[in-house]
């Protein structure tokens, strides 16, 4: 049975690693299961907190950096102004922390696409599938990252080094098998990464839809699996 492809690695989410002390002390009997005061103090910052991203996301997105403010953003949350600045110590931080957080659920999203497949292709075509899916519902994915080339380069080039430090390995292994042409995989997921961002900008964002055109996603993975050097795949209605 071929090893599972994926498309930008194994991407974890927040809550793996946690530990019954972790969810308000050892495991116990049925009653000690009840949250400590401390631990559900604890979830409920975790809870404003990511209310507070959702709403910078949804306030950069439609406003853009230098036109929102912090009073816009904790409208939108719900909060006060001064509760903001228990998390985010600025507009700017809370911008920054918006990119990050969009780079790690667009990769978990590609990722969870991608968890079936048995090809390096199948595993470009499923994960740019959840790209596509993830842009549809996040378009402020687009914007933001954009506005990060002037608002805060350092947290651009962060996004899109992350998202290529986690696309090598599973490029360079498929590689090693055979399964793909060799070549720098460096040079390789910079390339896969460049067309599926221009083919969801042009047919997603720009167009205001819910997913690529089927012909033009079959298009896509076509150019893919020449990039790939495993030639040209019959479309089988994978999307």
């Amino acid at each position: 049975m071929p090893e599972r492809a994926s498309i930008v690695g194994d991407v974890t989410g927040p809550d793996a690693s946690r530990t019954a002390a972790d969810l308000g002390g050892a495991a116990g009997p049925p009653d000690s299961a009840v949250p400590a005061p401390r631990s559900r103090a604890r979830h409920k910052g975790e809870r404003t907190k990511r209310h507070l991203l959702e709403a910078a996301e949804q306030v950069f997105g439609e406003y853009g950096y230098h036109d929102a403010s912090v009073a816009k953003i904790t409208e939108v949350a719900g909060v006060a102004q001064g509760t903001f600045y228990l998390y985010f110590a600025s507009k700017l931080a809370v911008f920054e922390e918006v990119v990050a957080d969009l780079n790690r659920r667009v990769r978990h999203a590609m990722s969870e696409a991608a968890a079936g497949a048995t090809t390096r292709l199948e595993a470009e075509r499923l994960g740019f599938a959840g790209f596509f899916r993830f842009t549809a519902e996040h378009p402020a994915l687009y914007r933001v990252i954009r506005q990060a080339e002037f608002v805060s380069p350092r947290a651009m080039r962060q996004h899109y080094e992350s998202i290529i430090a986690h696309y090598i390995p599973p490029l360079r292994d498929a590689m090693a098998r055979g399964e793909i042409a060799e070549g720098d995989p460096a040079v390789l997921a910079w390339s896969l990464i460049a067309v599926g961002e221009a083919v969801g900008m042009r047919w997603i964002l720009w167009d205001e839809a819910t997913e690529v055109p089927p012909a033009v996603f079959e298009e896509m993975v076509a150019i893919l699996a020449r990039l790939l050097g495993v030639g040209t795949p019959p479309a089988d209605g994978v999307k």
